[in-house]
């Protein structure tokens, strides 16, 4: 599944993103999932937590996908 999430300012770091969009339960979990090489920026494994994204990137945890849009641009 697909889903939009709103960048509000100039980027989100990657923990705070999976938290925020309910990927993940914690900060904690967030950290492992990265760590272990789970979590795909733009198709690419991230291992970095504090990675920094913005509009445009799209993260992939398992079968869902978060593509991010800057503040004010959802469903356009």
């Amino acid at each position: 599944m697909t889903m939009q999430f709103e960048v509000r300012g100039e980027y989100i770091q990657l923990d705070q993103l999976l938290k925020a969009s309910g990927l993940v339960g914690s900060g904690g979990e967030a950290h492992a999932l990265v760590e272990q090489g789970g979590v795909a920026v733009d198709g690419v494994c991230e291992t970095r937590k504090r990675a920094k994204l913005r509009p445009g990137q799209r993260v992939r945890l398992g079968g869902e996908e978060v593509v991010l849009v800057a503040a004010g641009a959802q469903g356009r």
